[in-house]
């Protein structure tokens, strides 16, 4: 079976069933076995893509990450500042100085240096549009990148959480119409376990079980009368706490195992923290694990904010690339760095920089993405792209490659009208 082909083909329980790319995949079903139903091949297909293991991590800058300050320096120009340009592994490639050890790293990541967001220059409508790859609308939610994976790789029988936001305080973009099945587990401080991640004193793990069925009962009166959808809901909230609760794997969460040498190597930051714990989730199959940086919205004293930020995630993003690739987990994760937009060329009164959406950088690695490439340019100030611009379904669309998913894969939303994953765009083949 191709890549392509099975990865159009859906379960009937998710409710799409691509009959074109069915019937292109039915002699190579046929070879799994002709005892199996329709229904069992559909699954067998589905479960195809869930064995490849492919997983992602999002280093989100919330705010918005000045490109002149990471990973597009202008020194020299009436743009750059006081920025200089720092060598980096890749003799061709220059980034911002405060990022040595993302420079160290840099055969295996690559960046996008000509991302555009048109005009959105709004916070929340920028930070949903780079989450989900759709511009914000008054009747769809639409699920973000981590729901996604979750809902396209994740095992149906996982006892931990598919999609794992670490770090964040408000705003988390969660799984829209794809429902709470693939909904993010929200970690506010990687340092400390989970909330509630314990049974009661007293209670085993019969007695537990026994207590979960005697909620369901209850439930059964209000799901007849009408309240079927919220029961529904707030048993697969229920069942998923079970699972976490008693999965052996819940020592994933807990940092002090790691040795004092790994946690100095990614830093002791939150944001540092929150990396290591990414490496822990996905090394546990895990599938998507999103960690934030706040504070980046640098309207004033750019430059002395951007190097405090930077000393907190240039350390975590190079030890977590390196860690993966340690552990040979690099080839099977995709890891994101980006923001909402770039900043602005010029630099305001109060030595900071604003919105810029016209122009900005992501960076990439792992998962089939070739290290040490840049992709696309801006003008000599950053003012604008002067060579290949890429727009967030281009973006979104080259997750999809990565990660093995078929970007124009269709689910139902609760309008009752199919959805892509990615409505345009195309992929940006000089990554791969």
């Amino acid at each position: 079976m191709s890549p392509n082909t099975s990865l159009h083909v859906r379960t009937l329980a998710d409710g799409i069933v691509d009959r074109r790319a069915f019937l292109q995949a039915v002699p190579t079903m046929a070879a799994v076995g002709t005892a199996l139903s329709w229904k069992g091949r559909l699954a067998v297909a589905a479960e195809e893509l869930r064995r490849r293991g492919k997983s992602c991590i999002l280093l989100y800058m919330r705010g918005a990450p000045s490109q002149f300050e990471t990973f597009d320096p202008k020194q020299g120009s009436s743009s750059g500042g006081p920025t200089k340009a720092i060598k980096t592994a890749v003799a061709d490639i220059r980034i911002a100085e405060g990022w040595e050890r993302v420079a160290a790293q840099m055969n295996d990541i690559s960046i996008i240096r000509s991302m555009t967001n048109g005009k959105e220059g709004n916070h929340d409508r920028a930070v949903y549009q780079l989450h989900t790859g759709y511009l914000q609308s008054g009747t769809v939610r639409h699920p973000s990148l981590g729901s996604i994976a979750a809902a396209e790789l994740g095992a149906g029988d996982f006892d931990l959480p598919h999609f794992v936001n670490v770090g964040h305080r408000s705003g988390v973009i969660g799984a829209g119409y794809l429902g709470m099945s693939y909904a993010p587990f929200s970690v506010p401080d990687p340092t400390k376990l989970p909330n509630n991640i314990e049974l009661p004193a007293g209670t085993d793990a019969e007695r537990f079980a026994r207590r979960h069925q005697l909620l369901s009962g209850l439930e059964a009166d209000f799901a007849a009368a009408g309240g079927a959808a919220p029961v529904e809901d707030h048993q697969l909230l229920y069942a998923r706490a079970r699972r976490l609760v008693l999965s052996p794997r819940i020592k994933a969460f807990d940092l002090t195992q790691e040795s004092d040498a790994a946690r100095d190597r990614y830093g002791r930051t939150e944001f540092g923290q929150g990396c290591l714990l990414a490496r822990r989730l996905i090394e546990q199959g895990v599938t998507c694990v999103e960690v934030e940086s706040p504070g980046w919205d640098t309207h004033d004293d750019n430059f002395n904010r951007v190097r405090t930020l930077a000393g907190q995630v240039d350390p975590a993003f190079a030890a977590l690339v390196a860690d993966l690739k340690d552990r040979g987990l690099l080839d099977t994760t995709l890891v994101v760095w980006m923001g909402e937009f770039g900043r602005t060329p010029r630099i305001n009164a109060k030595t900071g920089r604003d919105h810029h959406p016209l122009s900005f950088n992501v960076a990439l690695a792992g998962c089939g993405v070739q290290g040490g490439r840049v992709v696309g340019a801006t003008d000599a100030e950053g003012t604008q792209v002067a060579d290949r611009p890429v727009t967030v379904p281009d973006l979104f669309c080259t997750f999809c490659q990565a990660l093995g998913i078929e970007p124009r894969t269709e689910r139902m939303s609760a309008l009752g009208r199919p959805l892509k994953i990615v409505e345009s765009g195309s992929v940006v083949s000089e990554l791969f």
